[in-house]
């Protein structure tokens, strides 16, 4: 049901608007018209300026996730997938998924265990059919709407890497053909199984990852060379030329040198449809610069946030609080270099994840992925015991689910700004508050809104000249849907 908020006007704007707070609201259809006796914070929305259009926002499939998912009951299984697949959940419509195992996985594994087999005759995605093929189906056979895959290798087959190792080491020029053919064969073996790939990254992380978990290395030009010579074309002329093949898929501070080398010239920018980026960089900077830097390269390409998460941290159980808190730490907290330090001080995670997916959409960041979906109270499992929080904690012992404030953020974002919308303009005064807005297909506008501070705000949306005054909770996140005229 819509609420229909007052306006300065005759008419009124259909409104519906939805919070998630710290006093404990989670999606929460509201009434948010309370005068407040403070001077209002000022939004004007400008249809008519129009930036990037919308791919989607989501998570990812990880081995990890889909056996915690699988250790619950049916019932509860549905549940998950529902709550992020269905229109009436999230309505998730960006996913990722990893080319054979990752840090979180149960084990090491590579789909071409046959060393020296560069015709990739004994190629197998037999690893995946356990838990995560199921675990896609299943959520295929849950949206209405359908959802976008994006894949990516965390290394390369061993024997194909200077070091015969998973983790680390570099990709030896002899096997560029054989990686090449690697990711035919993949996207081969999962439109066989009837799940589509829409996108690859060529590697994740290819600065390495501290030599801890499976790893490739690559610098910017012998990625760009790797694409422009072997991956596109091969891809082209198996029929695969229109998955989208994003380069870096690392963090954001080193975007300026990839873009520069993948987008030097028309060759070297012939097979890239865009740029993944992550964001464990720093705990509060979204480095907006970067992000401006990469779009203005290659203003025609996508830019997608393919990985973000709570890191280094054993998920808090049943403690919504604790997700609205400045106590968590990330890697950086212990490991980044002295130099670096600063960018990695506690933080909220509601606020780290409303503030950085809000950032990004106003510096033309197109879609957001995050990273499981779901994992257990240890935060697991993950071979490596790298433990992370998911948006979903479960128990598969007891079977119970907790779904996190993270949870609803996710769907803030996911379920009203849908793909094919465009960013439109949303000016701010004054700056306390975040904010960014677009335009659905459908001719709705979704306004979403953080306010970090510790007081309740009165804000004042104009649209059209029609103006409507809402109020925002302190430490909450809203997001209002206009509903066209």
């Amino acid at each position: 049901m819509a609420t229909l908020l007052s306006c300065a006007g005759s008419q009124k704007l259909a409104c519906t608007v939805y919070e998630t707070s710290a006093q404990g609201n989670a999606l929460t259809l509201v009434n948010t018209f309370e005068p407040i006796p403070s001077t209002p914070i000022t939004i004007v929305l400008h249809p008519e300026e129009r930036f990037q259009t919308i791919t989607g926002f989501g998570g990812s499939f990880t081995e990890a996730a889909a056996s915690v998912l699988h250790g619950l009951s049916p019932a509860n299984q549905k549940m998950v997938l529902e709550a992020y697949f269905s229109a009436e959940g999230a309505h998730y419509s960006l996913t990722r998924t990893h080319m054979a195992s990752c840090d979180f996985s149960r084990q090491n594994y590579t789909y071409a265990p046959v060393e020296g087999d560069v015709d990739l005759k004994q190629f197998t995605i037999q690893p995946d059919r356990a838990d995560l093929i199921p675990m896609i189906k299943a959520a295929q056979a849950i949206t209405k709407d359908g959802f976008k895959i994006i894949a990516s290798p965390w290394t390369c087959p061993p024997w194909m890497k200077d070091n015969k190792s998973y983790v680390g080491g570099k990709l030896l020029p002899e096997y560029q053909p054989a990686f090449a053919l690697y990711f035919s064969k993949y996207l081969t073996a999962y439109q066989a199984e009837g799940i589509p790939i829409w996108g690859v990254t060529v590697i994740n992380e290819p600065h390495g990852n501290g030599n801890n978990w499976e790893s490739t290395l690559f610098s910017p030009e012998e990625m760009t060379q790797f694409v422009q010579h072997y991956l596109g074309p091969h891809l082209e002329q198996e029929g695969w030329g229109k998955v989208n093949i994003l380069g870096y898929d690392q963090n954001r501070a080193g975007l300026p040198e990839w873009v520069d080398a993948m987008f030097r010239n028309e060759a070297t920018a012939k097979y890239f449809a865009g740029t993944a980026i992550h964001w464990y960089e720093s705990t509060y900077d979204y480095f907006p610069k970067a992000l401006q830097y990469a779009h203005q390269k290659a203003p025609s390409k996508y830019l997608i946030e393919t990985e973000g998460c709570v890191d280094s941290e054993v998920p808090h159980w049943k403690d919504d609080a604790w997700y609205w808190k400045k106590e968590a730490t990330d890697w950086g907290w212990d490991w980044a270099s002295p130099q670096e330090k600063h960018l990695h001080p506690k933080y909220a995670p509601v606020h780290r994840y409303a503030t950085d997916i809000i950032g990004c959409l106003n510096n033309w960041v197109d879609g957001w992925i995050d990273w499981n979906m779901i994992l257990d109270r240890q935060g697991g499992p993950n071979w490596f015991k790298n433990w992370c929080v998911a948006p979903i904690i479960a128990d598969p012992q007891t079977d119970e689910v907790y779904k996190t404030p993270l949870y609803y953020v996710m769907a803030h974002f996911s379920k009203f700004m849908r793909p094919g919308s465009v960013r439109i303009g949303c000016s701010q005064s004054p700056h306390e508050l975040m904010s960014t807005a677009v335009q659905n297909p459908d001719g709705s506008i979704a306004v979403a809104i953080f306010n970090p501070t510790a007081n309740k705000q009165t804000i004042s949306i104009e649209l059209n000249h029609q103006k409507t005054m809402i109020s925002i909770d302190k430490e909450a996140l809203q997001t209002i849907v206009i509903k066209p005229n």
